[in-house]
């Protein structure tokens, strides 16, 4: 069978280089746009402690007033030009983020949705949940405030250290032992945090996914008193995050501490220096004051870095999850698919065909039969012989290890699959309905149908006979799953919608087992309607709804161990009239 592969040339590790040329370049105005504000608000913060020298070594010495005013409207202003560029910044960057966010999920929902039924059958749908909403969710640090914030509080570092030589180069160069220091071991941290997040998502997304799960079988965890055995289960993962924060908490915390003392050791040796300076007549008070404010602004990047370096890991982290879905193969793309059917018949035809889910596990054997187009085939088995796999064969979900599946003599696996499933219509054994309306659940394959055949199929389908009795009618609300309604009820919605979608090929699954002996009548009066012109492919429980099928295949250990019609295969009295004949004493 196969499966998502990833393309072995793509790299499977983010980096800052591929996210700059995928997600920042495109976007290259924005971000100058976003560095521009940001230096502008960078510069007018070095303003109040520029101003500040000022005010004690010209303004106060010389009790100038009018000198006074002018500096106070002067750091106003620069005060005023920080508030509206950290507006601008908010406002066009961080929406900006929230934009591209939605987009990526968009993207990645659109790649889930394009892989192979097989993908789906080996991940949680909760995993997969959490990889589309969750995992992106960190671009906002890329394309927002974050990476920008890096980036101009290194402008500013960079010309505060200007600035701070000017003043003062030998209190400078003692400033930069620490330094150097933090941004060894902060490099290092990063090495070490990045699995870490990496990591997370995985394991949040197991988290979520047996969440899901767990609220989507409420009844059976209740019907079998297991809330103790789910509540354990969920308590053991929830811990196994825990632990992960509390590692990525832990450096983090660590890089913060070290910071901290070492910049704190920094501030201490100015303070000597500083004094030592001033004493001697060297520095004046204001410009201690200013190489003390603007060692602070060079500083405040590199302390931030913990953070802002935390925020970018993660966010390269969830990029590299969402990398591995972006570069599976679809499931159109798996193989040769350049054949588009442009007109459809419907000859249905299996050439020795052999299939597995697992290695040197074969669940089909060399099954070989044809469906000429119009014709009802009927499969009929034990459970597990290979029935439905089958029909997850002739509905393209599956692909058979070898042998040929053919519809109107071309090979299907050569098949553009929207070519094939435009005229595929399916009616499952447990038949899933969306939440929301009857009306929304029939339409569902036509949303664009007219009300006219809206109600064909609701009355083909008998789905009248129980909305008929709903104050709401066919507005009526059936809620998760179609959880509000009968089982019979469901599969008569699923089969008006499949009578909706008009199609030429139609794969039923049991699509009668749900039903009691007075909605089967029913829906046997409307399938025999469905089936008209149409090839059928029928997996049947009970024998006496497929009497009139053109085709009946008896499935034994995935090979076929009888063929022919029902009046042939009572007449030969192998297994089909065993199966046959101990149904009508039950």
């Amino acid at each position: 069978m196969s499966s998502p592969k990833k393309d072995p040339k793509k790299r499977s590790s983010v980096t800052i280089t591929s996210a700059f040329k995928t997600i920042i370049w495109p976007r290259r105005n924005l971000v100058f746009i976003g560095l521009v504000l940001i230096v502008i608000s960078r510069l007018a913060s070095l303003v109040l402690p520029w101003k500040s020298k000022a005010l004690l070594d010209e303004v106060i010495p010389n009790k100038d007033m009018n000198a006074l005013y002018e500096l106070l409207w002067f750091v106003g202003a620069a005060l005023l030009v920080q508030a509206v560029t950290s507006f601008l910044l908010t406002r066009i960057l961080s929406v900006q983020a929230q934009y591209l966010i939605s987009e990526l999920r968009a993207q990645v929902q659109k790649k889930v949705l394009s892989l192979p039924i097989s993908f789906f059958d080996n991940t949680k749908s909760g995993a997969l949940v959490s990889r589309i909403m969750t995992d992106v969710e960190g671009v906002r640090n890329l394309i927002g405030t974050g990476l920008v914030q890096l980036v101009g509080g290194t402008i500013t570092a960079v010309i505060s250290l200007i600035l701070l030589i000017q003043i003062n180069p030998w209190m400078t160069l003692f400033v930069f032992l620490p330094v150097g220091i933090f941004g060894y071991v902060a490099l290092r941290a990063f090495k070490y945090i990045r699995p870490i997040f990496r990591n997370r998502g995985k394991i949040n997304a197991e988290v979520q996914g047996r969440l899901t799960e767990t609220l989507a079988g409420v009844r059976v965890i209740k019907g079998f008193n297991a809330e103790d055995q789910e509540n354990k289960s969920f308590e053991e993962g929830v811990d196994r995050l825990f632990q992960n924060v509390k590692k990525s908490l832990t450096a983090t915390a660590a890089m913060t501490s070290s910071s901290t003392f070492l910049l704190g050791l920094a501030s201490v040796g100015i303070m000597g220096i500083g004094g030592y300076f001033m004493i001697q007549g060297e520095m004046t008070t204001g410009e201690f004051l200013f190489f003390t404010l603007l060692l602070g602004f060079m500083i405040a990047p590199i302390v931030q870095m913990s953070n802002i370096g935390s925020q970018l890991t993660e966010a390269l982290a969830g990029l590299d999850r969402t990398e591995e879905l972006m570069n599976m193969t679809p499931e159109d793309e798996l193989g040769d698919r350049t054949v588009t059917l442009d007109t459809f018949k419907g000859d249905l035809a299996f050439s020795n065909v052999s299939f597995s889910y697992e290695e040197g596990k074969e669940v089909l054997h060399d099954i070989s039969f044809e469906a000429p187009a119009g014709s009802v085939i009927a499969l009929v088995g034990s459970s597990g012989s290979g029935k439905s796999t089958i029909a997850g064969l002739s509905a393209t979900f599956l692909n058979p290890q070898s042998g040929t599946i053919s519809m109107d003599g071309q090979d299907l696996s050569k098949v553009k699959l929207s070519s094939f499933r435009q005229h595929l219509g399916v009616v499952l054994q447990d038949e899933f309905l969306f939440e929301g309306t009857i009306r929304e659940n029939i339409l569902f394959p036509r949303p664009d149908a007219s009300e006219t055949q809206l109600q064909q199929a609701v009355k083909a389908g008998y789905v009248n006979e129980f909305t008929d009795r709903f104050e709401d009618g066919l507005d009526t609300l059936i809620g998760e799953r179609g959880v509000k309604l009968s089982g019979g009820q469901r599969q008569r919605i699923a089969i008006a919608r499949a009578i909706l979608a008009d199609p030429k090929i139609i794969i039923l699954d049991e699509a009668t087992s749900n039903l009691d002996t007075e909605s089967e009548a029913l829906i046997q009066k409307s399938l025999s309607e469905l089936v008209k012109d149409r090839t059928t492919i029928v997996i049947a429980h009970r024998l006496s709804t497929i009497k009139k099928a053109d085709q009946i295949l008896v499935i034994e250990s995935g090979r076929i161990a009888e063929q022919g019609t029902h009046d042939e295969l009572i007449e030969s009295q192998g297994r089909y009239f065993e199966l046959y004949t101990y149904q009508a004493k039950i």
